[in-house]
């Protein structure tokens, strides 16, 4: 286990670049099956008898889903980019900013592919119910818990 205090700041940066590039790993691999799926379904015969609503749902979701994919690799050419020229402070930052907003794209794809879906089985309402449900769960596992901890470890000196 390493002590922050210890880290000088070359060394803190690398460990938030290592920690972030992994958390990208994950992040990029299912959402690039996910726009991989989405990309087949306009091939489908059925897809082409579905209702306006359908299609709207899935072009907001592919268009989701591909800036997802977009914002979760563009770490990737931003350090090419920058790569030796002494701006891995600015590197880390616009890579954890373009991450956090790659996960808002892709709760919104992910959403979106569980409507187009479930609207196939269920009733379009309670389709919508149940995709609210998820959207809630993403939220509460994503923001609320996080900023919970954040909030109770900022301010209890005890723990």
């Amino acid at each position: 286990m390493y002590k922050r205090d210890e880290e000088d700041s070359g060394e803190r940066l690398d460990r938030h670049w290592a920690e972030l590039l992994q958390e990208l790993r994950l992040a990029q691999t299912g959402t690039q099956i996910l726009f991989a799926f989405l990309l087949s379904i306009a091939f489908q015969n059925a897809f082409h008898s579905a209702d306006d609503f359908t299609h709207i749902v899935y072009a907001v979701t592919l268009i989701a889903s591909a800036l997802a994919v977009a914002m979760l690799l563009a770490p990737v050419a931003v350090h090419r980019m920058l790569y030796q020229q002494g701006l891995r402070d600015q590197l880390i930052r616009i890579s954890d900013r373009l991450a956090r907003g790659g996960l808002v794209f892709l709760v919104a794809a992910i959403c979106g592919g569980v409507l187009i879906a479930l609207d196939v089985v269920l009733s379009r309402t309670l389709s919508i119910i149940v995709v609210a449900v998820v959207l809630t769960s993403f939220v509460i596992l994503w923001l609320a818990i996080p900023a919970a901890i954040r909030h109770r470890y900022r301010h209890d000196p005890e723990t």
